[in-house]
């Protein structure tokens, strides 16, 4: 089994090198982010016609989650249950592959950086309540029994080697301790970290800011992850950046992160 996460930065902009990029790859499920498209704006038809089934939680302009898969699964969550809120930004659904089931999910975690420190206050608080909320969910998840790939955008570096300059983000919303102790919080109910089961001491970049030339000069950020429950553990065979889409023109600034898995 083969997947891929992606925060896409709008799946119309980058539809072109989106779907040559699958075309030349074979996934079984891609979980994508910020698709920027109200869920019915989708681009539903050219996904279909690749083989893939598709799950959308979209929104006008901005966030937006999406699934495609190659198997049988039904919707089981459409944003975090319990918890009110405008923006779409996570998608669950419950796939049955053989006689395999799994949660596959996507998630958008808020980026929690604001214009002043104001709105950054603001916008924090709302990324500690999310993350709260994810925590609480992703502990019943796991007491179901039901093995779990939760993959996506979490907008946090969570070691020094996930970040190009420590220094300039001591103070982010992307690297404070409080977030990065959520995201720990996650690893302590058991769901393991696929590109550091591999590789202990590689950047692992997944981002690159469009100012100041940062991708040819590797001005990274590792904030994409694609964390999986005990079951993969031992079926992960291996785990890349993709940094093909990234060098294309008019990237995303983001690429995916690719893991396989044995059957």
């Amino acid at each position: 089994m083969k997947i891929a996460t992606y925060n896409v930065n709008s799946i119309k902009a980058r539809a072109n090198n989106f779907f040559d990029w699958l075309k030349k790859e074979n996934f079984d499920i891609i979980f994508l982010q910020e698709i920027k498209c109200e869920t019915e704006n989708f681009l539903y038809f050219e996904c279909e016609s690749l083989g893939y089934k598709v799950a959308v939680l979209g929104q006008k302009g901005y966030n937006g989650v999406a699934i495609l898969c190659k198997y049988d699964f039904k919707i089981t969550n459409r944003n975090l249950p319990n918890f009110r809120d405008e923006q779409a930004r996570y998608l669950e659904i419950l796939i049955n592959k053989e006689n395999e089931q799994f949660y596959a999910i996507s998630v958008y975690v808020p980026n929690g950086c604001g214009r002043d420190k104001e709105s950054e206050k603001e916008k924090l608080a709302y990324k500690l309540k999310w993350l709260d909320k994810l925590y609480l969910h992703t502990k019943n998840l796991l007491n179901s029994g039901i093995p779990i790939i939760m993959a996506g955008d979490f907008n946090v570096m969570l070691e020094d080697i996930d970040v190009y300059n420590e220094e300039s983000f001591k103070n982010s919303p992307l690297y404070i301790k409080e977030v990065k102790n959520e995201i720990t919080a996650l690893k302590y109910l058991g769901l393991k970290d696929c590109f550091r089961l591999l590789h202990k001491n590689t950047e692992g970049y997944t981002f690159w800011d469009y100012t100041a030339n940062s991708f040819v000069t590797n001005l990274g950020l590792r904030i994409d992850y694609i964390f999986i429950s005990a079951f993969f553990e031992k079926k992960l065979n291996s785990v890349y950046v993709d940094k093909t889409l990234r060098q294309m023109e008019k990237p995303s600034d983001h690429t995916p992160l690719v893991a396989e898995f044995k059957d």
